[in-house]
């Protein structure tokens, strides 16, 4: 796999590697109705092409066709916004490598601090690469209960 920068092209498949992840990935560790409420639905291509437009570094790991099948988004402050892989690709290194990329180009624009909301499959991930759960955080989403982790990383 080779890592690059999003390019407005992308949304489409983007959208479908999260929702696949969703379904395909969190379902182990949320029930269906969460998964279901998490999402419902492929987000609208339109919506993610303004995420992609919106001041976010958006980096892809994609196949030999040039086809995403995993992303990651660092905002200016350091926030890791959306960290989603294809099932097909979940486990395979591909996430490492694409998070390696995330934290060099996050060192060098100079952030000091890296932070998530990880979803309990990311807080795994997250944990391995040096992130610090601060705590537990739950929330509704229509009108299902569903909780993540907040979690940290401080760039020496």
């Amino acid at each position: 796999m080779r890592i690059r920068p999003a390019r407005s092209g992308d949304a489409a498949t983007l959208a479908l590697i999260f929702h696949s992840a969703v379904h395909g990935i969190a379902r182990g560790d949320y029930s269906a109705d969460q998964v279901r409420a998490w999402s419902p639905a492929p987000m609208p291509t339109a919506t993610k092409e303004d995420r992609l437009g919106d001041g976010r570094q958006v980096f892809v790991a994609v196949d030999a066709r040039d086809t995403p099948r995993a992303f990651i988004e660092l905002e200016a402050d350091g926030h890791i916004d959306c960290f989603y892989c294809h099932p097909d690709v979940a486990g395979t290194g591909v996430g490492a490598a694409l998070y390696a990329w995330l934290e060099a180009a996050a060192r060098q624009a100079g952030i000091a601090r890296l932070y998530v909301e990880a979803s309990d499959p990311a807080r795994r991930f997250f944990a391995k690469q040096g992130f610090s759960v601060l705590h537990r955080r739950e929330f509704a989403r229509r009108g299902v209960m569903l909780h993540n982790h907040a979690m940290e990383k401080r760039l020496a």
